[in-house]
């Protein structure tokens, strides 16, 4: 029997189930938590009913014997029963099971994102990919001050790997290039990314022990969901422990559910959340790629007398210029046409982007500014 707790101060709701079968969930639980079973809890909801699924399941350390530092003090490790299997082959069906019902339940142009370290990640990419999933990219997470090799005989373990993928290969998936540009300075976004483990007042912690051994910075979440969702999107967490996927998912406007079988962990991640700010409205809007950004014909500013039939643009020099016709055409010394057209024409160049080009006189700041400004004032004017 599933229990569904809702991220508001004194609600829950019981989901009530004959033994052995998921309760089904037909309004989804949007900013709750389902305790139960992640694969038992994603039976519950119906097909195709989420953007995306971020999931960070057990990765089966397989651990023998406590992990000592030098001086003889104990770490604290990942030795938590979640974490335990039998063998490779109880976690494979494991790991099958759950990506199945991930699988099920993405909208055909969601994606899933899984995080693991070398014990697991290969073992769940083979899955998913027999499974059906399109993996887009591998992601290396470099942790920037990871937890040092006290023994010495290995490689310290600086990076966890991260798996997205589409729901199939011909998915038309979610990615925000733009915005990564933005956000990486002007600069593509790569496929390995640095950031660091969570530390100081970031990790949650009760009576000063860990609440969570692996809980997840909230800029990773940040980045991946600016990167691979939108505004309203709806984002799965099946192994939602202290509901960093939910925090930072409430940052930027996303819908949420959680799965989480762990009551301490979801105590935590009630309060986290119930805590957590959402951004302003205005602090949402994201740089958009020219393909996704909405188009502004030059007649739309015309029809609209933003920019009046009979006003003169000129280049930034003043030395090309052109009068605005009623049709969202220009017409200048050499001839008529489109404002790229002409700008083009009036430069002697095969192209021109008329809208950088051609200029106005701003009578409010008494200065010259590209049609293109005028441009953006319609799109906030008339933004939904």
């Amino acid at each position: 029997m599933g229990v569904v707790t809702k991220i508001k101060p004194s609600t829950a709701l019981k989901a009530g189930a004959k033994k052995g079968k998921a309760p089904i969930i037909h309004d989804l639980p949007l900013g709750q938590i389902i305790k139960d079973d992640c694969i038992n809890a994603m039976k519950q909801l119906p097909d195709a009913c989420v953007d995306m699924v971020f999931a960070d399941p057990p990765y089966n350390l397989q651990l023998g014997g406590d992990l000592l530092r030098p001086d003889g003090s104990q770490v604290d490790a990942v030795d938590d029963d979640w974490d335990k299997f039998d063998t490779f082959a109880t976690y494979d069906r494991f790991t099958e099971a759950w990506l199945a019902e991930a699988r099920r339940i993405l909208k055909p142009g969601g994606s899933l994102w899984v995080i693991g370290s070398y014990h697991n990640i290969f073992r769940v990419g083979s899955t998913l990919q027999d499974l059906g999933y399109w993996i887009l990219n591998d992601i290396v997470w470099r942790k920037s001050n990871p937890m040092p090799n006290f023994r010495g005989t290995r490689f310290t373990n600086a990076h966890e790997t991260l798996i997205w993928a589409a729901k199939d290969e011909k998915a038309k998936y979610t990615f925000n290039y733009r915005a990564m540009k933005t956000l990486n300075d002007e600069l593509q976004m790569r496929s390995d990314w640095t950031i660091p483990i969570c530390s100081g007042q970031e990790r949650l912690k009760r009576n000063g022990v860990k609440a969570h051994p692996t809980q997840k910075p909230e800029a990773l979440l940040y980045r991946i969901l600016l990167a691979t969702t939108n505004k309203g999107d709806v984002v799965l967490d099946p192994f939602f422990g202290t509901g960093t996927t939910g925090a930072v998912a409430k940052r930027l406007g996303r819908e949420w559910i959680g799965c989480e079988r762990e009551q301490k962990y979801i105590d935590v991640a009630t309060q986290r959340i119930e805590e957590a700010l959402p951004l302003d409205e205005s602090a949402l809007k994201t740089m958009q790629s020219p393909r996704s950004a909405p188009r502004v014909a030059f007649g739309q500013l015309v029809e609209t007398e933003m920019l009046k039939a009979g006003t003169k643009l000129f280049d930034k020099k003043r030395k090309n210029q052109v009068l605005v016709r009623a049709d969202g055409s220009v017409e200048g010394e050499h001839g008529n046409g489109s404002i790229h057209k002409m700008g083009a024409a009036a430069q002697g160049q095969s192209s021109c982007n008329g809208w950088t080009y051609w200029h106005y006189d701003d009578e409010q700041t008494k200065s010259m500014k590209p049609i293109d400004h005028m441009r953006q004032n319609y799109l906030l004017a008339n933004e939904a």
